[in-house]
């Protein structure tokens, strides 16, 4: 009983193998060409989002560029302060 429900699935198993050889060239060309535009549509994606990513590293630079010329401003005003008080004390 255990022996001929083991060649029945084996059987099977080579009905279905040779069905799938007989049938992958018509199967693979229409898998393929259903692949094609979600392939495409996913290397839109990814080119929109890094295009997306790059202009958000840009304004983050600038942004970041900005902050560290004020940050200089404020350091060069206070030692300009710092000077003026210092030539102020020498002075009297």
């Amino acid at each position: 009983m255990v022996f001929s429900n083991n060649l029945v699935k084996t059987g099977g198993n080579i009905i279905m193998g040779a069905a799938a050889i007989m049938l992958a060239p018509v199967v693979v060309p229409v898998i393929a060409s259903a692949a094609r535009p979600i392939a495409k549509a996913a290397i839109k994606s990814s080119i929109i989002a890094f295009e997306k990513f790059k202009v958000i590293v840009a304004d983050t630079r600038e942004t970041i560029e900005d902050y560290a010329a004020e940050a200089r401003s404020e350091i060069e005003q206070i030692a300009a302060e710092a000077r003026q008080e210092l030539s102020e004390a020498i002075a009297t």
